[in-house]
């Protein structure tokens, strides 16, 4: 099945939705991955939330249960700050004068370009064949190679975990929807659907179009 629009936009509202000492502490962190293509150390964030008058542990909570971005248990460092990806994954985004990063998923990697508001080269690897997807986009539009290229939202678990664990792993790019199919056929425990390449752009820029425009927040 083929449809035009993906889950429900959430990244922009949820940013939208912070206190102004954890929409500080997250601009911060968006602002370092586009610089660098790597997060801030938690000890970074700490001190950015206590420059606001903010409890650390609190703001840092509040960026967690808004799903904007999460932390590793192990660490407390950040393993996601949508659509960035500390790790290495299959979907490489680069622009000119900017770092390489890894995004989170497909429809991450897509939302980047109208939220840099520049042109992006996204490098994503098929799962389980490794043939390579190349997207050129630059806001509202794009070109897909190869031409039948669409997208596999896909999810997997406990609707209540974040993003990270419960979908990122199973939004890709695929070389057609033929492909996309067999691998869902392989992988029975992820429910999702095949994109077309308009509504998973769609589905990307309205996910993270706006991410990094003021907001007006509380304090």
């Amino acid at each position: 099945m083929t449809q035009e629009t993906g889950p429900a936009p959430s990244k922009c509202r949820a940013a939208g939705d912070l206190t102004g000492p954890a929409r500080q502490v997250h601009l911060a962190v968006l602002a370092a991955f586009t610089a660098t293509g790597q997060p801030p150390a938690r000890s970074d964030l700490e001190r950015l939330a206590r420059a606001t008058g903010a409890d650390p542990d609190a703001v840092l909570a509040e960026l967690a249960a808004a799903d904007v971005i999460a932390f590793a248990a192990a660490t407390g460092e950040i393993r996601a700050a949508y659509p960035f990806s500390p790790s290495p994954t299959p979907i490489r985004v680069s622009w000119a004068g900017g770092p390489a990063a890894c995004a989170m998923c497909a429809i991450d990697a897509l939302g980047m370009s109208a939220m840099l508001g520049r042109p992006v080269m996204i490098t994503a690897a098929e799962p389980g064949t490794g043939r390579i997807i190349t997207v050129d986009a630059d806001g509202t539009q794009a070109r897909w190679q190869p031409r039948t290229a669409v997208v596999f939202a896909g999810s997997a678990g406990d609707a209540s975990c974040p993003s990270a664990e419960r979908s990122c792993g199973y939004i890709n790019f695929f070389t057609s929807a033929r492909a996309a199919r067999a691998w869902a056929r392989r992988h029975p425990e992820v429910t999702g659907t095949v994109m077309s390449q308009q509504g998973a752009l769609r589905c990307g820029i309205a996910e993270f179009g706006t991410l990094l425009q003021p907001r007006r927040v509380t304090w």
